[in-house]
C-alpha cells in the first residue's frame, strides 16, 4: 500500500478545498496562504511519490493518456456543476422565494429524474457518435441551465422557471457522467480497474468539493458586497452599528436574525438580504458559466473524435497487453 501517497493526497484536497473556503472570510489571508502552500507542497510531493513508488496509489502513466486525464476533467466540472448549483440553488429556494424544506427538496426532482431518463440515451451515443460528441452534448445543456438561472432566476420567479433550469441541468449530467466515466474505465489496464474506479468517485466528490467552495465564496463574497452597499445607500446607513453591519453582510441567515431583533426595520433588511442574495448567486452561477465553457473547450480540443479515440483504446490495450507479458509495472502508450 502506498501509505504515503495517500495521506499526501489528503494533504493536498484538504488545503486545496479549505484555502478556497477561507478565502472570503475576512482577516483569514494568512491562514489562507498557509493552506495554499500546505495544497502546493503536498501536491508537488504527491507527484513526486508517484513517479516512485513501486506500486503508487495513482499511475501517474496511465493517468497522462489524453482519453482518460481529458475524461476526468470533463467529469469534475460535470458533476462539481451540478453540486455547486444545488448548493447555492437550495438557499436561493429557501431564502429568496421562502419554499420550506420539503418543497425545496422537492423542487430539485425533475434533475434527478431526467438524469436516469437521458443516462441510457447517452451510453448509445457514446457507441454511435463517439465520447467526445456525447460530452459536448452534456456540456451545451448544463451551459443552458447555468445561463437561464442566471437570468431568469429572481425575486418573484415562478416553479416552472425554476423546473427549467433543473431539467436543463438533470439533462446535461445525464449526457456527459456515461462518457466520463467510460472513458475512464477503457483507457486502463485491468489491474488499474480500481484507479479507474476511483477516479470516476473522485470527479463526484473532488468535483463537488472544490465546486461547492468556489460558488459558495463568490456567493458569500457577492451577497456581502451588495449588503454592504445597500447599507452605505441607505438614509439610516450612519446609524448601523460596525458590529451590527458585520452581522447583516455574513450571511442570509445572520441577516435574518439581525430582522428579528429589529422589528422596526425587518422588511427592509429582508429585502435588502434578498437583493444581496441574487446579487452573490449571480456571482456563483457566473463562474459556474466560465468552467463548463472551459471543460467545453478542453473537450473540444483535446479530446479525440470517435475514429482516434477508438484508435487510441486499441493502442493502450496493445501497449498494456505487451507490458503484462513482459512483466512491465507501467504501460506507457500515450
Amino acid at each position: 500500500m502506498d501509505n504515503l501517497g495517500g495521506i499526501l493526497s489528503v494533504l493536498l484536497i484538504a488545503g486545496l478545498v479549505l484555502a478556497i473556503n477561507f478565502a472570503a472570510v475576512p482577516d483569514e489571508g494568512a491562514l489562507v496562504v498557509g493552506l495554499s502552500v500546505v495544497a502546493l507542497v503536498a501536491g508537488a510531493g504527491f507527484f513526486w511519490r508517484q513517479r516512485r513508488a513501486p506500486n503508487p496509489l495513482y499511475d501517474l502513466h496511465v493517468a497522462g493518456r489524453r482519453t482518460f486525464w481529458v475524461a476526468a476533467c470533463a467529469g469534475i466540472i460535470v458533476f462539481g456543476s451540478m453540486m455547486g448549483s444545488a448548493f447555492v440553488s437550495q438557499q436561493y429556494l429557501q431564502n429568496v422565494l421562502r419554499y420550506n424544506p420539503v418543497e425545496a427538496g422537492a423542487a430539485i426532482l425533475p434533475l434527478v429524474v431526467m438524469m436516469v431518463l437521458v443516462a441510457p440515451r447517452s451510453a448509445k451515443l457514446v457507441e454511435t457518435r463517439g465520447a467526445r460528441t456525447t460530452l459536448l452534448t452534456g456540456y451545451a445543456f448544463l451551459f443552458l441551465a447555468f445561463g437561464w438561472m442566471l437570468l431568469f432566476w429572481d425575486e418573484d420567479s415562478s416553479y416552472w422557471q425554476i423546473g427549467v433550469a433543473y431539467v436543463l441541468i438533470g439533462i446535461g449530467a445525464g449526457f456527459a457522467g456515461t462518457p466520463a466515466s467510460h472513458s475512464l474505465t477503457g483507457s486502463v489496464p485491468v489491474r488499474r480497474a480500481g484507479m479507474a474506479s476511483g477516479t470516476a468517485d473522485l470527479q463526484r466528490d473532488l468535483g463537488g468539493a472544490v465546486m461547492q467552495s468556489i460558488m459558495g465564496v463568490l456567493l458569500t463574497a457577492g451577497y456581502a458586497s451588495a449588503f454592504s452597499a445597500a447599507i452605505a445607500a441607505s438614509p439610516e446607513g450612519k446609524d448601523v452599528s460596525d458590529q451590527v453591519q458585520s452581522e447583516l453582510t455574513k450571511s442570509f441567515a445572520s441577516a435574518w436574525q439581525v430582522a428579528q431583533q429589529h422589528p422596526q426595520y425587518a422588511d427592509q433588511i429582508v429585502a435588502a438580504a434578498r437583493q444581496s442574495f441574487l446579487h452573490g448567486d449571480d456571482w456563483a452561477y457566473t463562474v459556474g458559466l466560465a468552467a463548463i465553457a472551459l471543460g467545453a473547450l478542453l473537450i473540444f480540443f483535446m479530446f479525440p473524435h470517435r475514429d482516434a479515440e477508438r484508435e487510441l483504446l486499441r493502442s493502450y490495450h496493445t501497449a498494456d497487453s505487451a507490458s503484462a507479458a513482459t512483466g512491465s509495472p507501467n504501460g506507457r502508450a500515450a
